[in-house]
């Protein structure tokens, strides 16, 4: 809580002096944004330092350090980001300034999304602060969305991360094993995060503020291009905005935006965690992004699939061996068939969940797109008026969520660790 509050405080007196010392504004915002990383760099990233340096030390016959582990506060990765993108919009005159220093402090604490996003921009909500609307619209909006992004997490998210905790748990996995595994995982992020988002959007509407949407169907996307203009918008967009761009973006020539686009997915995969496998599956994002902007290579929907999928298995295992296991695996080299372990437990709710999960994926991807673009409706709605049947849906899948949370004792969200 101190460290929250420090934040807050720190972020507001560099807008301070931004704006009592114009001539120096841009320095002030560099010390801001500069004290920002620190933060971040201190609380996520020393422990990972540390771990590296000592696996160094070790490996050429010398002693490790013995110093005390930091804990990692929850949701810094998102209001450290908040900071930063306050600071520069203050500075590029992008954002008006805030009131007071309440304003301020309800954007960085808005509680919705402030665990897991989506990551906001000041201004954004700045307006919303002193006028949004209530009503019973926007309520009855808000409540579907959580109701749906509960429902998504606890019904079809948890229900297979058992399948996903088996899997990637083996030492060897099989070719059948390792592709339920990486399919499981891929469904369960996605309904894990995205009912996450909806389930903020939800709560942000309920009290009268609108939030940006998260994903956009990203399973559907023909090029890893695509994939990042559906799949987490917010951070897509904010590294897009304040990290390639002050890059030099594409302006500089060919080779420099092959390497902003491949730093900035480098970077954005270090972002996820302190753990060499979320720089690699950065690095793995980067190095397709600039691949297709050379060449103009788009693999359609399952070459992408097959690379995104690949990727999630770097993001998924807790060290980069296990990964290259788990491919090894991927590749038939540690036989194909279930084990005599995991054949029992396979078959069941887990893989049920996990079909209808993939067909859940798809079929709403093609009827909710169809509709916008036919039609120019959401599905929830026809003229105006939420139809009887989707009410009915909502609120039965939300009393099953809840019913199925109360016989479990933990079930965190995974962006959570972030």
């Amino acid at each position: 809580m101190g460290l929250f509050a420090g934040t807050i405080l720190w972020n507001y007196a560099i807008y301070k002096m931004m704006r009592r010392v114009p001539a120096q504004e841009r320095r002030w915002m560099q010390a801001g944004v500069a004290g920002n990383l620190f933060i971040l760099g201190v609380f996520k990233y020393f422990n990972f330092g540390v771990d590296s340096l000592n696996a160094a030390l070790m490996a050429s016959g010398m002693p490790p350090f013995d110093v005390l582990k930091i804990i990692l506060p929850i949701g810094i990765s998102f209001y450290i980001f908040q900071s930063i993108s306050f600071l520069i919009d203050i500075y590029r005159k992008d954002a008006p300034d805030p009131k007071n220093i309440w304003d301020f402090a309800a954007f960085i604490s808005l509680f919705p999304q402030l665990i897991a996003g989506p990551i906001l921009r000041y201004k954004d909500v700045a307006n919303q602060f002193s006028d949004r609307v209530h009503s019973w619209d926007y309520f009855s909006e808000g409540a579907y969305r959580f109701m749906i992004g509960f429902a998504q997490k606890i019904l079809i998210a948890d229900s297979v991360a058992p399948l996903v905790d088996m899997m990637f748990g083996l030492e060897n996995p099989t070719f059948l094993e390792s592709w339920v595994g990486a399919l499981a995982y891929t469904l369960q992020l996605y309904f894990d995060f995205m009912g996450y988002s909806s389930m903020a959007i939800g709560l942000g509407l309920m009290m009268g503020f609108r939030f940006m949407e998260n994903f956009n169907h990203p399973y559907i996307s023909r090029s890893i291009t695509e994939f990042w203009r559906r799949w987490h918008i917010s951070l897509s967009t904010w590294l897009r905005d304040y990290l390639y761009i002050p890059l030099g973006g594409n302006r500089q020539g060919e080779a420099k935006t092959y390497r902003n686009l491949f730093l900035t997915m480098l970077l954005g995969g270090a972002w996820h965690g302190a753990n060499w496998t979320f720089v690699i599956w950065g690095a793995w994002h980067g190095f397709w992004l600039a691949l297709e902007r050379k060449t103009g290579f788009k693999g359609g929907w399952a070459v992408t699939g097959f690379l995104v999928v690949l990727g999630w298995v770097m993001f998924r295992a807790e060290h980069v061996s296990d990964a290259l296991q788990f491919y090894q695996g991927m590749a038939g080299l540690n036989g194909w068939g279930f084990s005599e372990m995991t054949r029992w437990q396979v078959w069941g709710m887990p893989m049920g969940v996990l079909i209808l999960g993939w067909m859940l994926v798809f079929l709403h991807a093609r009827f909710f797109e169809f509709r916008t673009e036919i039609q120019g409706t959401p599905d929830m709605k026809t003229d105006g008026q939420t139809r009887p049947a989707v009410v009915i849906i909502t609120c039965v899948l939300f009393l099953m969520a809840i019913t199925k949370l109360s016989a479990e004792s933990y079930s965190p969200f995974l962006y959570f660790q972030f």
